[in-house]
């Protein structure tokens, strides 16, 4: 088949970046073309010269891309400006993949309240698909914008999500942790290396974005309102995500019924491995790949089980789980363009 025309708006970000590194390797996709505000102008090598010589286009201002002659985007912009450029470049004919929290919730008044802004494209917002590739391809393969979710909600979902029904779904505790590339690629003291390595820290107590993003699909798979217990970290490593999820059990299930619903659900899937049992998952081990790999422990107290899980967070957790989706979209094979290995050491 023809190479479907491609686009990465916001390159310059680590999200843009692992888009183009995967980009550049799906037979189906030719990347003509990379936005990036503040580097307009410059070869894609300058900003990220592990992925120079490769022919890629020069950055230019989003507003100089013919969106016209464009098939698929890849949305890589912060908040706020991911909605209003959306909102210029969507039209019939191509399908866009957005990595921002702008299409995520589905609650307008809850977006406002988590992200200091109103919705502004209510009609956009109800026809996206929120894309959890594995719980989502009934919804994507008609989809024209997908949301893919934030990279802590992706690693406590598949976490969470098999379990429902066999745990109480009121006393969900998530203690997650990130490597500094979450963050994103902005300039900030707080994320110099000084500020970051050597420790580790709790960090938005209590009322990180991400939250809300759980609860209201947490909400919609049970049909009753759900409220996590939230707590990210911020780790001294580069990429990588854990996502350690306490949970009681419901009265009469064991934790190898937990076990035998995860192994259930997820024994078909590419992408996402429940561990051997006593196996504890390592982000070591997953990363720089789109896998998500789970491990389920019995908690001291015999009540209660632990399930932990990790994912690369650039990858899996976004720019990887965006090229999943946009194969789901596309009736393609989803491991296309996502065949890696992770790297060791």
């Amino acid at each position: 088949m023809d190479k479907l025309k491609t686009a990465v708006l916001g390159a310059s970000g680590y999200t843009g970046a692992e888009a183009v590194r995967l980009i550049v390797g799906h037979p189906h996709l030719d990347l003509v073309a990379l936005s990036a505000h503040r580097h307009a102008g410059k070869a894609y090598g300058e900003v990220y010269p592990h992925l120079g010589h490769q022919g890629l286009p020069n950055l230019q201002n989003w507003q100089d891309v013919k969106w016209d002659e464009i098939d698929i985007v890849f949305a890589c912009l912060p908040h706020g400006a991911s909605e209003e450029t959306i909102a210029e470049i969507a039209h019939k004919d191509n399908k866009i993949i957005d990595l921002s929290a702008d299409f995520r919730l589905k609650n307008t008044e809850v977006y406002a309240q988590t992200y200091g802004r109103a919705h502004t494209s209510p009609d956009l917002l109800a026809g996206a698909v929120y894309g959890l590739t594995e719980y989502a391809r009934a919804d994507l393969k008609s989809a024209s914008l997908v949301a893919c979710p934030g990279c802590y909600p992706t690693a406590s979902l598949l976490a969470i999500l098999p379990g429902l029904a066999l745990f109480d779904t009121d006393n969900i505790i998530i203690d997650a942790k990130s490597g500094v590339s979450g963050a994103g690629r902005k300039e900030s003291t707080a994320l110099i290396y000084p500020e970051t390595a050597e420790g580790a820290h709790a960090y938005a107590v209590g009322n990180h974005r991400h939250g809300p993003e759980i609860d209201e699909k947490l909400s919609a798979a049970t049909g009753k309102n759900i409220t996590v217990s939230f707590t990210p970290h911020l780790i001294p490593m580069n990429r990588g995500m854990i996502a350690t999820v306490n949970v009681a059990l419901n009265p009469g299930v064991s934790v190898q019924d937990l076990r035998s619903a995860y192994e259930t659900r997820y024994q078909d899937e590419a992408f996402v491995h429940v561990e051997p049992e006593g196996t504890v998952p390592h982000t070591r081990h997953i990363r720089a790949s789109n896998q998500c790999r789970i491990g389920i422990f019995p908690d001291r107290n015999p009540r209660r089980a632990v399930i932990i899980s990790v994912i690369d967070n650039l990858t899996k957790g976004s720019s990887g789980q965006a090229v999943q989706n946009l194969n789901a979209m596309m009736g393609w094979d989803e491991t296309m363009g996502l065949n890696l290995m992770p790297i060791f050491p």
